[in-house]
């Protein structure tokens, strides 16, 4: 029997040796012990226990966690089901479809003054393109025709504010979407300017060499033309550039798969807004502002979950719209996100979550981008 317990020590040592647990430290095992004596055979029934750690310590190294994950999202379903089935119950089928198309098209009898609006922004991009072929005929020195490019892009950015000022009949859905678009339409045109003057820089530094001038100047004269200045409108970019990267075909059943997606999410969309969040306000008799800290908890937590929803939601629509975009024209770049949700600061949060939008910036805002650009134009 002693020999049976000092070789199940071995055992014991051994397996913690193998499965890395240093809880404590296993008894010393003598060199006279008979080492290559035969096992016992009962040796692997009465050895059943080893030194190891609990699967969810801080110490171990286990880590399938999929079915706790599982486990959570059934519960969570369970109780946004059982939120859903109550509002159900309390305000009966709230969802009108014909609510939204009051808001959003039919505005002051079919006059459409948000359509107008967004109509009129033509004339900016027109100015934008006939700024740049002055410039490129000698019309009009670089600095000032920046600082005209400036002026326009100034007024683009008043213009909208101005007009659903003074105009009352466009309704809240149409002034947020005239202002979405302008805002866009001015980091495009400010892109295409900027982009284009590089180009003229990086030309006359060739010049200066005296080498394929004319092929250069030719090449430049056909890109500042209408269909390529509104083909950079309307691919899902913020930055100019020439040759954009495109794909072969358009493949319909990829068109028709992200069209059918947008229509289900934004029906979805609709139904959380007019079925969960309306109700939240209509039945609150005060203001926000008048409430006691409680109530104003309460109203903030009843609007968490669905405000989440629609946060979600809302990013899937917008995968699905930029992706129709760039299948209807051709156009090959989509990385349009990164992980976004697997950020571990909101400084990666940031770089991941609107990819267009970080390049932009890093390309036109960030001083230290711009220099290293105009040296490699220069070069």
């Amino acid at each position: 029997m002693a020999v049976m317990r000092k070789r199940f020590s071995v055992c014991s040592s051994s397996s913690v040796e193998e499965d890395g647990a240093n809880l404590y430290d296993s008894a010393p095992i003598s060199a006279a012990d008979p080492l290559s004596e035969q096992e016992h055979p009962y040796a692997s029934l009465l050895c059943c226990h080893r030194v190891q750690d609990s699967l969810l310590s801080s110490n171990s190294s286990f880590t399938g966690y999929r079915g706790i994950l599982n486990w959570i999202i059934i519960l969570l379903v369970l109780t946004h089901a059982h939120l859903f089935l109550e509002n159900f119950i309390q305000h009966g089928f709230l969802i009108d479809v014909k609510k939204v198309l009051e808001h959003l098209s039919l505005e002051n009898n079919c006059n459409w003054p948000s359509v107008n609006l967004i109509l009129a922004a033509n004339m900016f991009a027109l100015i934008a393109l006939f700024l740049e072929g002055c410039q490129e005929k000698g019309m009009l020195s670089p600095t000032r025709g920046h600082y005209l490019h400036l002026g326009n892009l100034g007024l683009l950015l008043l213009f909208p504010a101005a007009v659903i000022v003074h105009d009352p009949t466009i309704t809240t859905g149409g002034a947020f979407f005239s202002l979405w678009f302008y805002t866009v339409l001015g980091m495009k045109l400010y892109s295409y300017q900027e982009t284009n003057r590089w180009y003229r820089q990086a030309h006359s530094t060739d010049a200066e060499t005296d080498k394929n001038v004319s092929a250069t100047q030719k090449l430049h004269n056909e890109h500042l033309a209408f269909q390529d200045l509104y083909y950079f409108l309307l691919v899902p970019t913020l930055c100019y550039q020439r040759d954009f990267p495109c794909t072969p075909k358009v493949r319909i059943n990829k068109l028709l798969h992200k069209l059918l997606e947008m229509v289900i999410v934004i029906q979805i969309m609709v139904g959380i807004v007019q079925q969960w969040i309306e109700p939240i306000f209509q039945r609150s008799e005060n203001s926000f502002s008048s409430m006691d800290i409680t109530m104003r908890v309460e109203q903030l937590v009843g609007l968490a979950a669905p405000t989440h929803f629609l946060g979600l939601l809302f990013f899937f629509l917008s995968h699905s719209y930029l992706n129709f975009c760039a299948e209807l024209l051709h156009f090959g770049d989509r990385h349009f996100y990164g992980d976004w949700w697997n950020a571990t600061t909101l400084i990666i949060f940031w770089k991941n979550w609107n990819i267009p939008f970080q390049k932009w910036c890093h390309r036109y805002v960030s001083p230290a981008q711009l220099n290293n650009l105009q040296v490699t134009c220069a070069k």
